[in-house]
């Protein structure tokens, strides 16, 4: 791993799959342009809708959303993350997966979340992933891409649970890839600073590719797709629009954060076992 760029992807999708793909793929277009190596797709990217809606469409859309990743990834020659998209799971649920495809086109890892958002937030609004999602049973995975250093994948709400970036940092994580819909209640207080938090205990690269704006009904989210360095440093912010958060990842400067903050190094682990 040397230095190249990344691409946090922000879109407002919406339940019309043929236009989500098409903003898709405009942003990954732009990315490739700008000179982007590794491009990151939000959570929903292909569909965000009601729950009846999307377990309709599951059996044909997961088959459609890893035919695009592969597509483009080929066609533009980036190594892509498409951050949550609809698996048929069997007794009225979906898995919620993540997919990792190089510049190839070929998928490299796959993800299914497994921390599910069920809150009741004070505006008013309940949401109740796993009343229609089936939770992973893996540990996220680490995936050494050539030329882009160790990825390791998660997916929005488990930028909560510290120890599962933990899990990605003891398998050599450099990146972690955390594409997410973050409404818009929670992530004015919460997005930015999870993030930041993440990197900085960790010492590793973030990429947040996000939703934003009104996507259907009542359901809004936070935008601000970001990139964040090990130090907690935000190198780029899409704002509240579609667009792109286009930033270097540096190894040279993750291995110096690491060498003056070795945090890592420091962990005893055994004690907290012990106890």
């Amino acid at each position: 791993m040397g230095s190249f760029l990344a691409a946090a992807v922000q879109l407002t999708s919406t339940p019309d799959p043929d236009a989500n793909f098409a903003a898709a793929e405009e942003q990954i277009e732009l990315a490739a342009r700008r000179g982007a190596e590794l491009v990151g797709l939000p959570e929903n990217f292909a569909f965000m809708g009601d729950d009846a809606l999307r377990l309709e469409l599951a059996p044909s859309l997961c088959e459609r959303c890893s035919s695009f990743l592969v597509t483009m990834a080929r066609r533009y020659q980036v190594a892509l993350v498409g951050g949550g998209f609809p698996v048929p799971a069997g007794d009225g649920l979906t898995s919620n997966r993540a997919e990792l495809v190089d510049r190839e086109g070929e998928i490299l890892a796959r993800y299914d979340k497994i921390h599910l958002f069920d809150v009741d937030l004070p505006d008013g609004i309940t949401y109740r992933e796993s009343a229609t999602v089936q939770p992973g049973e893996a540990l996220p995975p680490v995936v050494d891409v050539p030329g882009l250093g160790r990825i390791g994948l998660s997916i929005c709400y488990d930028v909560r649970f510290p120890e599962l970036y933990r899990h990605l940092a003891a398998r050599g994580a450099d990146v972690f890839m955390v594409p997410a819909a973050f409404t818009a209640f929670t992530g004015k207080d919460h997005w930015q600073v999870l993030l930041q938090a993440r990197a900085i205990e960790n010492t590793a690269y973030v990429i947040a590719p996000a939703q934003t704006g009104v996507n259907y009904g009542r359901r809004q989210t936070h935008g601000h797709a970001l990139v964040i360095d090990p130090w907690g440093t935000v190198l780029a912010d899409a704002g509240v629009l579609p667009g792109l958060a286009v930033a270097p990842i540096d190894s040279g400067h993750g291995q110096r954060v690491r060498a003056q903050m070795p945090s890592l190094q420091h962990r005893r682990p055994g004690l907290f076992l012990a106890g």
